[in-house]
C-alpha cells in the first residue's frame, strides 16, 4: 500500500503543478540556453567527480572549515552495519559533511526507503572520498564509500542487490556509479539500479510543484525565488534549463533556477530578476544536501556569494538552507524510482 501511495503521490505533484503558481508576475524572462559549457571544467554537486584518493588539507583550510557548526554527527546512522541479508538496498550519495543537513536529507532519504522496503537491508554509500575523510578525521564516523559498500555486501552473502541513486541528474557520478556496479556483475545473482531524481517529464513536474509548495509563503508577487544548482560540463546540464522551463510553463514567473559551476550562472539569474518589478530575493539550493555549496557559495558573505551579488544589486535577500532531500515529496520520488526498477526486473 505504501509503494502505491509513493506512484500516486507523483502523479498529484504533475498534476497540481499545472494550476500554476498563486502570485507571480506576467511572465518570465527567457532562460539563457544552458547547452553552453562552463569556463571551467566542472562537477556535478551530489553529481561530482571527486579525487579516487584523500587530498590533504591544509592547516589554515581546516582551521576555516571549523570555525562553523555543523551539527551532532552522533544523531547521524551511517548505515555501515554487517549482518545484512541475501537482499540488499545501497542508498548512493554524493555526500555531505554539515552533520545536520546530512542527516536531515540523505538521512531522511534512506529512513523513508527503510519505511516503504521492510523487506530489503538498507546500507549507506558515499562518493565523495574527500567528505568521508573529512567526517571521520572531525567525529569518527565511519561512512562506506561505493568500493566498501560493494565488498561488505559481497562479504555478506548478498545476492539481489537494489542501488538507489541519490543524484540529481544522469551525471558524470551516476554513470562512474554503473561502470562500477558493472564490475561486479558476476559477484550478485542480481543487480537492480534506479534511475536519478530528475529522468522523466513526470519527475520534473513533481519536483517543481515540490519546491513551489516548498516557497509557497514567498509567493507574493514582489519576491524573486531562487534556486542554485551545482551544474556540470556534461549534457545533463541541460536539466536546470528545462527545470526552468517546466516552472515557466506553470506560470511560476517568479521563480528562477541557475547554477555554481556552469549555465545559467548567477549574473544570468540576476539579470532575470532585474527584468522583473521585484523588491527581495529567495535563495535555496537545488541540490539534495544544503552542504558547502548551500552555506558558502550561496549564503556566505564572500563578495562573490549569490547572497553578496543579489544585496549588492539592491535587493533584499533571504537564504532558506534546506536540502531537497528534507522534503518528503522528494523521498518519496525516490522510493517511487526504487520500486520502479525492481519492478522492471521482476
Amino acid at each position: 500500500m505504501k509503494k502505491m501511495i509513493a506512484y500516486l503521490l507523483i502523479a498529484v505533484l504533475a498534476l497540481g503543478l499545472l494550476a500554476g503558481c498563486g502570485s507571480s508576475q506576467s511572465a518570465a524572462p527567457a532562460q539563457p540556453a544552458a547547452t553552453e559549457a562552463p569556463a571551467p571544467a566542472a562537477a556535478e554537486a551530489e553529481d561530482a567527480q571527486e579525487p579516487a584518493e584523500p587530498v590533504e588539507v591544509e592547516e589554515s583550510e581546516e582551521e576555516e572549515e571549523e570555525n562553523y557548526l555543523t551539527g551532532d554527527a552522533s544523531l547521524d546512522d551511517p548505515l555501515n552495519q554487517d549482518g545484512i541479508g541475501e537482499t540488499e538496498l545501497l542508498i548512493v550519495s554524493f555526500g555531505t559533511s554539515f552533520n545536520d543537513s546530512r542527516r536531515l536529507t540523505v538521512g531522511g532519504i534512506e529512513r523513508a526507503m527503510i519505511e516503504a522496503f521492510p523487506e530489503l537491508s538498507v546500507r549507506r554509500a558515499f562518493t565523495s572520498q574527500i567528505i568521508i575523510d573529512h567526517v571521520f578525521a572531525r567525529d569518527q564516523e565511519v561512512i562506506d564509500n561505493v568500493t566498501e559498500a560493494l565488498e561488505r555486501a559481497v562479504a555478506n552473502g548478498v545476492k539481489t542487490l537494489v542501488v538507489q541513486p541519490t543524484h540529481l541528474m544522469d551525471g558524470f557520478e551516476y554513470n562512474d556509479l554503473v561502470e562500477e556496479l558493472a564490475g561486479y556483475a558476476d559477484a550478485f545473482d542480481k543487480i537492480i539500479i534506479g534511475s536519478p531524481l530528475l529522468t522523466s517529464d513526470e519527475d520534473f513536474a513533481a519536483v517543481a510543484q515540490t519546491i513551489v509548495d516548498a516557497t509557497a509563503e514567498y509567493d507574493d508577487g514582489k519576491t524573486a525565488i531562487c534556486f542554485m544548482g551545482h551544474g556540470t560540463e556534461a549534457a545533463s546540464n541541460g536539466v536546470y534549463a528545462r527545470m526552468q522551463q517546466v516552472l515557466s510553463d506553470a506560470g511560476c514567473a517568479n521563480y528562477f533556477v541557475g547554477t555554481v559551476e556552469a549555465t545559467p550562472t548567477v549574473e544570468d539569474v540576476l539579470a532575470m530578476v532585474q527584468a522583473g518589478d521585484y523588491t527581495r530575493v529567495i535563495l535555496e539550493p537545488l541540490m539534495i544536501v544544503a552542504g558547502d555549496h548551500a552555506n558558502n557559495d550561496m549564503a556566505g558573505d564572500d563578495e562573490d556569494s549569490w547572497k553578496s551579488i543579489f544585496e549588492d544589486a539592491g535587493y533584499d535577500v533571504e537564504c532558506v538552507l534546506r536540502g531537497l532531500g528534507e522534503m518528503e515529496a522528494i523521498q518519496q520520488l525516490f522510493v517511487a524510482h526504487t520500486q520502479a526498477a525492481i519492478d522492471a526486473q521482476a
